[in-house]
């Protein structure tokens, strides 16, 4: 089964679409809240007679009501959810690719798009090669006959890169690529891939789309009706679907995404304006920061800079480890995009999988998820970890 989005076309505003769209209410109670249907099976009147739904995995009303939700907010004509971040970018590099062909990373991607990379579709046959997105004779160096995606994450996890997306799509489409775009840091709220010439959209909905910390979840956003085929067989055959349960804590999320993320950039503005000035700092990545490589490019094509922001301890590695320890309200964990602020060591946490290889980070960078929390306890906290 294939879901239709309703965002291709002109309508309603973000925030409408965010409470309404894929969220009709009850029509047997008329209870504003559609129910969670927990069921992994559904009555037929006959063989092949039911109400478009057979049993969970293939399709779910709970699941349903949430790909029509994020695919409205992406503008995306199809839209999948998934069981996680990771087993929605499994199925777009299975649906798009197979053995022998190429795909062109940038260099600072997530650990776990370059563990897939590496140890699921590399023995396979993919190829796969990093390069500066941001540098167009990079790119062209590293295109070769095979290449047939380009990845994309803007703003990057963690050094919070930014790239030109209308550009590279100019770029990819003349040499018949795809470009699919990890939306996870932004979120719709702050940009619409689709809508700047990429070809997929995907989320971890674990972040911030879920917000709240207590889910996992991925989504696939496309418009391609052949490519959503093959993306829907997938999810389908695959299974590495989410729960209703899930769905439906997802689709909660994002009813607040809107409000949610103005506090989240006003937040991690003031932050990283702070960490800019503090002695302990020696260097700050933040797309909002106007002397950010690619701030004249988020300006552009983002309406906000986001909740993220990292940095590299003037101490060097040690000195990052104990720092991230000693916060109060920051929380020392993983993940990100959730209303309490993380705070976490990436060469040792979330891309400790990418240590010795060309996407390494440095030992010294230090990675903030911004939280809802009153600024002045943030700045506060982040102060009494950074002076020791």
């Amino acid at each position: 089964m294939t879901r239709r989005g309703d965002g291709e076309h002109a309508g309603p505003g973000f925030e409408t679409r965010a409470v309404h769209a894929g969220q009709e209410p009850d029509p047997a109670t008329g209870a504003v809240v559609p129910p969670v249907h927990l069921a992994s099976t559904f009555r037929q009147e006959a063989v092949g007679a039911h109400h478009g739904y057979e049993y969970s995995r293939s399709a779910n009303p709970t699941r349903d009501g949430l790909e029509r939700q994020v695919a409205a907010l992406e503008g995306a004509a199809f839209g999948y959810a998934f069981a996680s971040g990771m087993a929605a970018e499994d199925a777009v590099l299975r649906a798009a690719l197979g053995p022998g062909e190429h795909v062109i990373l940038p260099d600072d991607a997530y650990g776990g798009t370059y563990r897939l990379l590496e140890g699921v579709h590399a023995p396979a046959g993919l190829t796969w090669s990093v390069v500066d997105l941001s540098d167009p004779a990079a790119l062209e160096g590293a295109w070769q006959p095979e290449t047939r995606m380009v990845w994309v994450e803007t703003p990057s996890n963690p050094l919070l890169s930014v790239t030109d997306i209308a550009a590279l799509a100019k770029f990819a489409h003349a040499r018949d690529g795809l470009v699919v775009v990890d939306n996870t840091f932004a979120t719709p709220y702050l940009q619409r891939p689709l809508a700047l010439g990429a070809d997929v959209v995907v989320h971890s909905s674990t972040k911030y789309l879920g917000g709240h910390s207590d889910v996992t979840g991925g989504f696939v956003g496309l418009d391609d009706p052949d490519q959503a085929e093959r993306v829907a067989f997938l999810q389908n055959a695959v299974g590495a679907v989410p729960g209703p349960f899930d769905c439906f804590l997802v689709q909660r999320g994002v009813k607040t995404l809107g409000v949610r993320m103005e506090r989240h950039c006003a937040n991690a503005e003031a932050v990283a304006a702070f960490l800019s000035e503090h002695p302990s700092v020696a260097a700050v990545h933040y797309p909002g920061l106007p002397d950010h490589p690619g701030h004249d490019v988020a300006v552009r094509q983002m309406r906000g800079f986001g909740g993220m922001v990292s940095f590299l301890h003037a101490g060097g590695e040690a000195a990052a480890v104990a720092a991230v320890a000693r916060t109060e309200v920051f929380t020392l964990a993983e993940s990100l995009g959730a209303v309490e602020s993380l705070i976490e060591h990436p060469a040792r946490m979330t891309h400790a999988s990418v240590s010795g290889s060309s996407l390494a980070v440095e030992p010294s960078l230090i990675r903030l998820s911004v939280g809802l929390e009153t600024i002045d306890d943030l700045l506060d906290d982040l102060d009494r970890a950074l002076e020791g």
